[in-house]
C-alpha cells in the first residue's frame, strides 16, 4: 500500500490524514485532493473527511456511538434545567453536545455508576486519542460538572473532576498599519462598516451580528452591546468616524430588525458569512497572515493599553469578568519593549 491513512481532528474538525514514504509522486498525487493541506505538528497530509474520500482511500467508519436511552432523557432534563437557569442559547448547545459526547462513551453503563475514573478514561481513551484541542476537553469538565451537580443519584465527586493544564497562548494582534489596510480593503461599504465597528468597539462576532438600529446612540456617542457573553449588557464609546460611516451605511442599506442584516429583510448576517469577509479583505490588503474577525478586537485592546488607557477600563470596555483576562495584552503591548535597547547593538 503507497500510504496509510486514519481519522484525525485538526482545528476541531475531523480529518483524513495520509501518510506514506515521501516521493514527489506521491506528493504530488496528494495535491490533487481538494483542501488537501500539510501539518507540521501533526507530520502528514490530510484531506476533508467525506463519504468520497472514505470511499476513495477504502476507509470504513463506524457508526457514531450514541447515548443509551437513560443518557438521552438525561441530556434533555439537563437542557430544560439550563434554559429555565436562563443560561444561553450558544451555552446550552455546547454544554449538551459536550454531555452527549461523554455519556456516549459510557453508553452501556447507568450514568448513576459513571464514577472519576470513567472521566480519566473518556480523557485517555477519546479526547487525547482522537488529539482533540485542550479547550473541547474544558468543554467537556464544565460540561460535567454541571450536569453531576444537579444530579442527585450519582457518585461522582465533582470537586475532583481535573482540568486539562492551560497553555499561555499570547492574543494575535495586528499592527495599526495593518488594521487600516484590512479596513480599507473593502469597497462594500457594509462590509467596511462591519470591520470597522468590531475594531473600533472590541466587539465579539456575535456581539456585532446582535447590534440593532437602536443600539446606536448617535447622541451619545455610544453603542450599547445587549446581553453579551455570560448575559452582561455594556456601553462601548462610538468613535465619531465611525458614526458617520454608520450613517452612510443606514442611509443605503435602511436595516430594520438588525444593524447588519443577511439575505433577506430582518435575517441576521451569518457569522461564517461575516469570517469570510475579514480573509477576503485580509488577502487583498496583502497581509499573510491566517487573521480571523477576533484578531481585531485583541488588536483594539492591545492599542489601548499601548495608549495610555487603563487596563480596568479596557476590562470593562472587553466585558472580562476578570482582571486577569485583560491582563494578557500586557504581554503583547510593544510600547515599554520598543525602549529596550539589545546588547547586540553595542558589539
Amino acid at each position: 500500500m503507497k500510504w496509510e491513512t486514519k481519522i484525525i481532528r485538526h482545528k476541531g474538525l475531523k480529518r483524513i490524514a495520509v501518510i506514506f514514504a515521501y516521493t514527489e509522486a506521491l506528493e504530488q498525487e496528494i495535491r490533487t485532493f481538494e483542501d488537501a493541506h500539510w501539518s507540521s505538528s501533526k507530520r502528514c497530509w490530510h484531506v476533508p473527511f467525506t463519504q468520497e474520500n472514505l470511499d476513495l482511500f477504502g476507509m470504513e467508519v463506524p457508526p457514531p456511538r450514541v447515548p443509551n436511552d437513560e443518557g438521552i432523557l438525561a441530556v434533555e432534563r439537563f437542557s430544560r434545567w439550563m434554559h429555565s437557569k436562563r443560561y444561553s442559547a450558544n451555552t446550552i448547545k455546547t454544554y449538551t453536545d459536550a454531555l452527549k459526547s461523554f455519556l456516549s462513551h459510557f453508553n452501556e453503563k447507568p450514568f448513576s455508576e459513571i464514577n472519576n475514573e470513567d472521566v480519566i478514561s473518556y480523557n485517555n481513551d477519546y479526547i487525547l486519542a482522537n488529539d482533540l484541542s485542550p479547550s473541547f476537553q474544558n468543554q467537556i469538565v464544565n460540561a460535567i460538572k454541571l450536569f453531576f451537580s444537579s444530579c442527585q443519584d450519582t457518585i461522582i465527586e465533582i470537586d475532583k473532576i481535573h482540568r486539562p493544564k492551560r497553555f499561555k497562548l499570547l492574543p494575535n494582534v495586528l499592527s495599526k498599519q495593518e488594521v487600516k489596510q484590512i479596513l480599507n480593503a473593502h469597497g462594500n461599504i457594509k462590509h467596511r462598516a462591519m470591520l470597522s465597528l468590531v475594531y473600533s468597539c472590541g466587539l465579539r462576532s456575535s456581539e456585532l451580528l446582535s447590534l440593532t438600529p437602536q443600539d446606536i446612540d448617535s447622541k451619545r456617542n455610544l453603542v450599547l452591546v445587549r446581553q453579551a457573553k455570560g448575559n452582561k449588557d455594556r456601553i462601548v464609546p462610538l468613535s465619531p468616524k465611525i458614526l458617520e460611516l454608520l450613517r452612510e451605511y443606514y442611509q443605503f442599506y435602511k436595516p430594520k430588525r438588525y444593524l447588519f442584516e443577511g439575505n433577506g429583510e430582518g435575517k441576521q448576517y451569518d457569522a461564517r458569512s461575516l469570517q469570510a469577509v475579514i480573509k477576503f479583505a485580509a488577502n487583498k490588503a496583502g497581509i499573510g497572515k491566517p487573521v480571523t474577525l477576533h484578531w481585531l478586537r485583541h488588536s483594539y485592546a492591545t492599542h489601548l493599553l499601548e495608549s495610555g488607557t487603563d487596563l480596568r477600563y479596557i476590562q470593562e470596555l472587553l466585558g472580562h469578568n476578570s482582571s486577569k483576562t485583560t491582563e494578557i495584552y500586557t504581554h503583547v503591548s510593544t510600547k515599554n519593549l520598543q525602549h529596550i535597547r539589545s546588547p547586540f547593538d553595542d558589539l
